[in-house]
């Protein structure tokens, strides 16, 4: 399976025109309308914020204005869980309504239950979170019956003529066989992956269980050799991404490249990183000093080779080398031999504590706009 060819061409010609124009911009809105979710994950950092603040929403037109005021051609509809949105259908239909490629997001605990609100179409996609196989997924998500269940939405959607993707997020101690073994599987379906290393959250209740860099690399470098390079499975990543993930590229990271938008506001600098919100997409690319972030250059990155801060760098790479991204695409990943230098850390500058500041200036704005209903939250929690 793979996008189509109207899709490809639609991305493609964004890209290259926003490369020949230079400059920042986008390739992918990462969209948060809620925070909320029915899942309590181990390694997210989403889901301990106040009650005020997970019963925040964004509308439907703020969720167009996003898509209008940055332009990117795609839209990645995350949270907390996007099913849990009353509005959800009708944000889709708007994101496709404007030729718009969409991969919804969810744990596919109610799939079952809401995917008759959704039609099949070339720009949409259902991406649901499985991170691996059935003790890995299980355990990741601290709740058993969560793959199963996820498995079953896969073949529902697929059976209703859906576009599919699994969500796959490796952590530290994952075990390169089973990996491999869980990627045979989706093949096996006809179900594609995006695959992306774990992102130590600062407020993620396990702090344990992420990748390093050097780790990284090497666990990618195992499971691509059990699969030709990575050619035995279809892969939503981009093969240079691939090849990155492997230690045979040196890339840093474009963080403006995927910007997130959530209730919050637009958040600097990157998808995963929060150091503030701003309320406009353009005081976002203006008003951050990029220069500032990024591996080697802050201490909250130095672990990061997560797809949303470097499938960008790829991007941008394969535009100017064409001739190494068919390489890698005909060939597969190298998985020997000497890996690329990293990126010194050695200069970085040490990590700001930023969450609580953020916490209290969000409740004191839902304080002031909505004073009955911050104080029912408050007694309800």
């Amino acid at each position: 399976m793979s996008l189509p060819l109207s899709q490809i061409a639609r991305i493609g010609a964004y890209t290259v025109k926003q490369h020949i124009k230079g400059g920042k911009y986008p390739l992918v809105l990462m969209l948060e309308p809620l925070l909320r979710c029915n899942l309590a994950c181990a390694g997210c950092g989403k889901i301990d914020y106040p009650d005020a603040i997970l019963n925040q929403r964004l509308s439907y037109d703020e969720c167009m204005a996003a898509i209008d005021d940055c332009g990117a051609p795609a839209v990645s509809i995350a949270g907390g869980e996007p099913l849990l949105h009353r509005d959800m259908p009708k944000i889709v239909k708007g994101y496709i309504d404007r030729k718009k490629f969409v991969i919804l997001c969810t744990n596919a605990l109610l799939m079952k239950k809401k995917i008759n609100d959704y039609t099949p179409s070339p720009f949409f996609t259902w991406s649901i979170h499985l991170d691996g196989d059935q003790a890995a997924h299980d355990k990741s998500v601290c709740q058993d019956g969560v793959y199963d269940v996820a498995k079953d939405a896969i073949a529902l959607a697929k059976a209703k003529g859906f576009r599919v993707q699994v969500n796959c997020t490796v952590f530290d101690g994952a075990d390169p066989a089973r990996t491999a073994a869980f990627f045979d599987d989706m093949e096996a379906n006809g179900v594609e992956i995006t695959i992306s290393p774990g992102y130590a959250y600062e407020r993620a209740p396990d702090q344990a269980h992420f990748l390093n860099r050097e780790r990284t690399k090497n666990f990618f470098r195992d499971v691509f050799s059990r699969g030709n390079g990575g050619k035995a499975w279809t892969f939503t990543n981009s093969p240079l991404f691939l090849d990155f993930l492997a230690g045979n590229q040196t890339y840093e990271c474009t963080p403006w490249s995927m910007p997130l938008r959530t209730v919050f506001g637009w958040q600097k600098p990157c998808y995963l990183v929060g150091e503030g919100y701003v309320p406009t997409f353009a005081e976002l690319m203006e008003g951050t000093d990029w220069d500032e972030y990024g591996v080697g250059k802050y201490e909250k990155c130095a672990d990061c080779m997560v797809h949303c801060g470097f499938e960008g760098t790829a991007a941008t790479d394969a535009i100017r080398h064409p001739l190494k991204l068919m390489k890698v695409a005909m060939k597969g990943v190298r998985t020997d031999g000497p890996m690329k230098p990293d990126i010194d850390l050695s200069h970085q500058r040490p990590a700001a504590e930023t969450y609580a500041s953020q916490v209290e200036r969000e409740l004191a704005r839902i304080k002031e706009a909505d004073p009955v209903g911050f104080k029912r939250a408050q007694r309800a929690a």
